[in-house]
Order: C-alpha cells, then sequence, then structure tokens
C-alpha cells in the first residue's frame, strides 16, 4: 500500500486557496470552469431547504419526523430510481472512478463544516473539562463496535473474509455528526434532550469520524501489504503518528493562531460582522485543504481547530446573535441526504455474484444498530461521567446514527482498494465490490430509525412528566410554563416598605434606621392601624364605595377648569396637572410616587 502525503489535486487546492482567501479578505469567487457543475449540484440541494424550511416547524412539532428522512425521500424521488431529475451518477459518465471523487470531495466538504460547526458551539475548553466521558466513547466503546459489526458481518454475509469484515466494520463504527446533527439540533432536542448529553453526543460524532482512521487502515494494510510485519509498521507510522497526531497539531496551530489574528483585528477594527460568521464555513475549508495536501486527517483536523478557535468563548460572544450556524446545519442536513438518496445504490443490495440479497442486508442492519453501542455503554455508563443514569445510557446506547461520515469512509476505502472485476479475482477487489452496497444500506436503514426517533423521545417525555405536565396549558406562552399559578387572589403577596420611610426618601436603608426613634416607630403603627381600618370599612361596607364613586363621576362636569396640585416626597417634589375630566392625569414621575401609588391599593 503506497502512501504519498503530498499528492495534491486540484479540489484540495481549491479548497485552501478559497478558504484562506476568504480567512484573511472577505471576498467573493467564481469561477467559469466549475459554475455548470456546481449549479446542477447545489440547485436541487438548496430547493429542498426551502421548501423544507417552509413547513419546518409543522414536520418536527406535529409529524414529529427530522429533516433527515424528508430530505432523503425526496433525494429518492428526484434521483435516477424516481423522476432522474438529479443524478449524481450521470456527471462520471459511467466511471465508477469519477463518482467515487464526486462522492468524496462532497461528503468531504460537508462532513468538515459540520464538524467544525460542533467544534466552535461546544462550551469554552469542553474537551479539557469532560475528556473522561470522551476517551470511554472513543476508545472502548468505539473498539467494540468495531468487533461486533465485523462479527456480525462476517457471520451474516458469506465469502467474506474477518479482515475485509473489519473494513467494512471500520465505516460503520463512527457516529454520523450530519445526522447527530439532524437528531439533537434546533430548539426541539433543547427541550427533549438534556445539555450535557447534547454536548457529549455531538462532541463524539464530531471527533470519532476522524478517529476512524486507523480502525480503517488496520484492515486495508493487513487486506494490501504483503507481510504482516510491515502492514503495522504503516499502521502505526502512517496511521497513526502521521495521520492521527500531525493533524491534531495542525488543527491545534490553525485554530489558536486565527482565534488570536481574530482578537487582534477586534481590537483594531478590522473585521466587520459579516466576516465574524463567515469563519464557519471560509476556515474550515482552508483546514480541509491545507490538511489534505499534508496527507492527514482532515476531517479530525477539522474538529480540533473548530475547538481550539473557540476555547476561551470569544467567538460565541462574538456570533451570539447570529443563527448562521443554524442556517448551515439545515442547508447542510438537508443538501447532504438529498444527495445520498439520489445516489443510494438501490440496485446493488441482490447481487447473487458478491452473496448479497435484502434479507441479509436487513440482518444486518438491525443486528448492527443494535448491539453496536448499547450493551457497552449500558456496561460503562457508571464510568462516564456524562451519563448519570440507565435512562441517558439507554438514550446514548441507541444513538449512534450511521450516514454521510460512513458513505464518506467506504469511499475512501475504495480509492485504495483496486478496481474490482466481474467475477471478483481476489478477496481485496471483493472488498472494493462489496464495501459500498453494504454501508448504504445500513445507512439507509439508520436514516430511517434515527431521523423517526423523535417520536419516541416525545413519548418518553410525555410519560415522565406527566404529574407536572397537568397544569399546564398549550396556549400560553414559554415564559408562563416556568412561572406559579395563583389560583385565589389570598395567594397573593405584596411586599410593602413602611410609608413613613418612603416618605422620607430612605427606602434603602436598614431597619435599625427605622426603629432608632421610638416615635417614629408608634407613628409607623399608628398609620398601620389607620390603614388596617380603611380596609375593614371598605369590605364592610361596598355600596357606599359605590356611592361616593358614582358623587365623584358626577363632579367631574365638562368645562371644568384645569386642576394642578403640587406636593413633596422626600427630597422629591411631585407637579400633577389635570386639564379637563376626561383628560389623563400628567405628572413627573418617579420611583417614590409610584411605590406610593400601589401602598394606597386595597
Amino acid at each position: 500500500m503506497h502512501f504519498h502525503p503530498f499528492d495534491a489535486s486540484t479540489p484540495h487546492v481549491l479548497y485552501a486557496c478559497l478558504g484562506g482567501f476568504i480567512v484573511f479578505v472577505r471576498h467573493s469567487f467564481s469561477s467559469s470552469c466549475y459554475a455548470w457543475h456546481l449549479t446542477r449540484l447545489i440547485s436541487p440541494l438548496l430547493g429542498a431547504s426551502d421548501q423544507f424550511g417552509m413547513f419546518s416547524l409543522f414536520i418536527r412539532e406535529k409529524l414529529y419526523i427530522g429533516e433527515a428522512c424528508w430530505a432523503f425521500l425526496f433525494g429518492v424521488i428526484i434521483g435516477p430510481h424516481g423522476t432522474n431529475i438529479f443524478n449524481p451518477r450521470s456527471w462520471a459518465h459511467n466511471t465508477d472512478g469519477d463518482i467515487n471523487n464526486i462522492t468524496l470531495e462532497f461528503t468531504r466538504i460537508v462532513i468538515a463544516i459540520g464538524v467544525f460547526a460542533v467544534g466552535v458551539e461546544l462550551p469554552k475548553k469542553y474537551m479539557y473539562r469532560h475528556w473522561k466521558s470522551l476517551f470511554f466513547l472513543l476508545v472502548p466503546v468505539m473498539t467494540w463496535g468495531w468487533f461486533v459489526s465485523a462479527a456480525l458481518i462476517y457471520a451474516l454475509i458469506p465469502n467474506l473474509s474477518f479482515l475485509s469484515s473489519l473494513a467494512i466494520a471500520a465505516c460503520l463504527t463512527p457516529t454520523d455528526p450530519i445526522l447527530a446533527a439532524a437528531v439533537i439540533g434546533g430548539k426541539y432536542a433543547d427541550k427533549h434532550v438534556p445539555a450535557h448529553l447534547r454536548h457529549l453526543l455531538a462532541a463524539e460524532s464530531a471527533s470519532n469520524d476522524g478517529a476512524a482512521y486507523p480502525f480503517l487502515y488496520f484492515a486495508l494494510n493487513l487486506t494490501l501489504n504483503r507481510t504482516t510485519g510491515e502492514a503495522m509498521k504503516d499502521w502505526f507510522l502512517i496511521s497513526w503518528l502521521y495521520q492521527i497526531f500531525l493533524s491534531v497539531i495542525w488543527g491545534s496551530i490553525l485554530g489558536y493562531g486565527f482565534r488570536h489574528l481574530m482578537k487582534f483585528c477586534e481590537r483594531k477594527d478590522l473585521i466587520d460582522r459579516q466576516s465574524y460568521v463567515a469563519q464557519y464555513v471560509s476556515l474550515a475549508l482552508l483546514t480541509v485543504g491545507t490538511t489534505t495536501l499534508l496527507g492527514a486527517d482532515d476531517l479530525l483536523a477539522s474538529f480540533v481547530c473548530g475547538t481550539a478557535f473557540a476555547w476561551d468563548g470569544f467567538f460565541n460572544k462574538q456570533t451570539e446573535a447570529s443563527v448562521f450556524s443554524s442556517v448551515i446545519d439545515l442547508l447542510l442536513n438537508t443538501a447532504a441526504f438529498v444527495f445520498v438518496g439520489a445516489w443510494m445504490p438501490f440496485d446493488s443490495f441482490s447481487d447473487e455474484t458478491l452473496s448479497l440479497s435484502v434479507k441479509r442486508l436487513v440482518c444486518v442492519s438491525v443486528l448492527v444498530l443494535l448491539l453496536r453501542r448499547l450493551p457497552v455503554i449500558i456496561g460503562l455508563f457508571r464510568w462516564i461521567p456524562d451519563i448519570k443514569s440507565l435512562r441517558e445510557a439507554l438514550f446514548s446506547g441507541h444513538f449512534g446514527p450511521i450516514g454521510v461520515g460512513a458513505i464518506y469512509t467506504s469511499t475512501l476505502a475504495m480509492e485504495a482498494l483496486p478496481r474490482p472485476q466481474n467475477p471478483p479475482a481476489n478477496q481485496a477487489e471483493h472488498l472494493a465490490a462489496i464495501i459500498q452496497p453494504v454501508v448504504a444500506f445500513v445507512v439507509l436503514c439508520s436514516i430511517l430509525i434515527h431521523g423517526l426517533s423523535i417520536p419516541f423521545f416525545s413519548l418518553g417525555r410525555r410519560v415522565t412528566t406527566i404529574t407536572r405536565t397537568w397544569s399546564r396549558q398549550p396556549s400560553l406562552p414559554d415564559w408562563a410554563l416556568h412561572t406559579r399559578r395563583v389560583e385565589r387572589a389570598e395567594d397573593v403577596v405584596i411586599n410593602r416598605d413602611p410609608a413613613s420611610v418612603m416618605e422620607r426618601g430612605q427606602a434603602g436603608e436598614g431597619e435599625k434606621d427605622i426603629t432608632s426613634n421610638p416615635s417614629e416607630t408608634e407613628e409607623h403603627e399608628e398609620e398601620k392601624r389607620e390603614r388596617a381600618g380603611q380596609r375593614e370599612d371598605s369590605t364592610d361596607a361596598p355600596t357606599v364605595a359605590a356611592t361616593e364613586l358614582e358623587e365623584a363621576k358626577a363632579d367631574n362636569v365638562p368645562g371644568a377648569t384645569e386642576v394642578v396640585v403640587e406636593w413633596k416626597e422626600g427630597p422629591h417634589r411631585i407637579l400633577e396637572r389635570r386639564t379637563g375630566p376626561s383628560e389623563e392625569v400628567r405628572f413627573r414621575p418617579h420611583a417614590c410616587h409610584i411605590i406610593l401609588f400601589m401602598q394606597g391599593m386595597p
């Protein structure tokens, strides 16, 4: 297996140049060479995003279906197996190499921007404070899922070696960040999933796509190299020391450097508000382009760069009023799954030459989704600080979506494998022919299962909170749901300050000054007794109060002259003027006047 770390290609150079240019100077980009293909790719994808956005609230809150399912279904309808309006495979002129390059670069950009956004939106210093939880999810949980998935594939699909099963399982092991954002992202997940669990699952989904490289190249090196010693040497030196560690170092350097560059530009007033939010895309493109040119792990570097870029929370404070990240999530989620729906190889799911059938693939998919994460997380959740209960362990074990990241990893594996013949001549060609159909079918099942998981979250939430929701009304605003409901007038308690203190303008002084003078205390007690007597008189004789009100109304005859009343409250002079019986009272407002007015209320 040959390794060419500095093998530059046109898309990777374009990513680096475009991303770096936008990072330093906000500018528009156009290229007549790529404009036509870019328009063909983006037009249907953005059209789907627009149609979903029009009905997103109804679809999520009423139908309880995420955008991944609808976007995938829309991609199938407009794809080659539907109306054939959008067919990515037609751009490749019926050659597998071209369609693999298109799929690889599209999924690379979508995932890189997604994981960069996850790294930016995590709380500051999250990786440092929660490293133990992430360690358990990235090492024992991923290793368990890798071996269990390989064992199931090896047992259910014939004519496939265990090494080839390990290569396919490496594509299914990571949690997909794009499908994860569709399930645990947005306001809906804010109400149903605890914040600590959302952050943990988002960080895991963003980091384990890059962490899947050692699992994949372990199986590929043993499959393609002649000797085991050479395969292990390449796996340790290239996959670990070069790709993984270089990606972490390079992503940290980019994130740290541009974070301080942004602070400098902010102090010198060199950056505008629009350029802040553009960093989501531009810095992710720069990281992908430069890391790919170095031959390292571009997805891991993008996540590390986003984490280092927002390490101290400065960038989040500058963009907290912006909804750009939510827009990016919607566009990426919808566009990615429309592409997956149009790309899905339905005609490859049943192939006697490869010993594939729909029944076998259904069994593999169900067992992989059931056993890949759930048993190990239930067994280890007591040692994972951010999983605090068995219910959260069940949710985390269930929540392991397989989506765009699996397609990217399988396409990356096909780039390293030889072109398969029909029938395949050896195990390497057999793996190249079978890896994408198996991965694509598991992705299809995961989209349906995890995309339709929102109703179960809602049902569980309602069942567990039924004792609290009896007193809540759906028509009330959100702020009213967190207030205590008052049924009787006697439940209302009004804290009143002593009137004598307010009149002297000494409301902020302590009780020591109030009780220091015995005569003032006696005056205060007399005032309280007078008010109590007035309230008793008003409650005992409501008809008298009504009569007095009618007399007061009768006194306000038209043509009355202007009435001006002036008095003094503490150090303040109050002037009240009434111009006529139908006019409002105008006065110079003061806090003491308002409080005295409230004290006079019965």
